[in-house]
């Protein structure tokens, strides 16, 4: 009985925080116990069913699951050396992770739990966040944080093509709405990039969309009106870009450090945002869904 109320009383409070904080766009509030993934927290992203997913729950190599209730558990490992980071799902909910340790992006398919290699290529320095268009080709960062450098992939039926190399540290990466642009940040240089993709994948007219003084940039998700939100690691805070690169907002958060952020809930209006220096997720309301792919 007692395990019950406190099962009712952990709903009914996690509830009223979700109702309170619903009427309130842009506010973040904690919307999973602290500590429950390690600082490696990263590749938010939610299935069809409205299942939210991250990397490195309880320990590295992993992959955990939260429910609507914000309850967590283990969904998956990888394979032996195998560490995630970024995750994107496809329009069949297959779940694409990057692995940075062994050069990787791995596939769990639809109905599984067992990661394996969908592409591979040894010449990655690590591949870091990915993206992904509507016709299924994938685009991945691949940072070389040593040398503050870094390359940009597309990853197209099981191949991967370097499409941009010796670039900034990369990192976040995102597809605009209508499946027109991507865009690029790079950490250390503090840039986004944006580029309109062509019928086959390929990338042309390389442009400065946004530059920033300070705090490093990490990574970045659309909403369905072609607005970028970028998490500003360092800054504890998520902006909202115009698609003409202007700053409309900044949602300030708990922790100091985001390193990612998906859509989901009702109305695909909720944003999660992975908090590295605190092991958890934050979450706050907009008033725009985000895209599908």
């Amino acid at each position: 009985m007692i395990k019950i109320i406190k099962k009712y009383f952990i709903f009914i409070l996690i509830f009223g925080t979700l109702f309170s904080c619903k009427n309130k766009a842009y506010t973040s509030y904690v919307f999973t116990e602290e500590g429950l993934f390690t600082n490696g927290i990263e590749g938010p992203a939610v299935d069809s069913k409205g299942n939210l997913y991250a990397v490195n729950f309880a320990k590295e190599g992993t992959i955990g699951i939260v429910n609507k209730i914000a309850q967590v558990s283990l969904f998956a490992t990888l394979p032996s050396g195998s560490i995630g980071n970024g995750i994107r799902f496809d329009k069949a909910d297959n779940m694409y992770i990057a692995d940075y340790t062994n050069h990787n992006i791995l596939i769990i398919r639809k109905g599984s739990t067992e990661a394996t290699v969908y592409a591979h290529d040894s010449t990655m320095n690590q591949p870091n966040d990915i993206a992904i268009s509507s016709n299924g080709l994938l685009y991945a960062s691949d940072p070389d944080w040593e040398n503050n450098t870094g390359n940009l992939w597309m990853i197209k039926e099981d191949t991967c093509i370097l499409l941009e190399k010796d670039m900034g540290t990369t990192n976040g990466i995102e597809v605009s709405p209508n499946g027109d642009k991507l865009y690029v940040n790079e950490s250390v240089q503090r840039k986004i990039w944006v580029y309109d993709i062509q019928d086959d994948g390929s990338l042309k007219n390389k442009t400065l969309f946004a530059s920033f003084p300070n705090f490093g940039l990490d990574g970045m998700r659309c909403d369905i009106k072609g607005n970028l939100y970028v998490c500003r690691y360092g800054k504890a805070s998520v902006v909202v870009m115009s698609p003409q690169g202007k700053m409309i907002r900044e949602i300030l958060l708990k922790g100091k450090n985001p390193s990612n952020i998906t859509f989901g809930g009702i109305d695909n209006k909720q944003c999660f945002v992975t908090v590295s220096d605190r092991g958890c997720f934050e979450s706050f309301f907009s008033e725009f869904s985000g895209k599908g792919f």
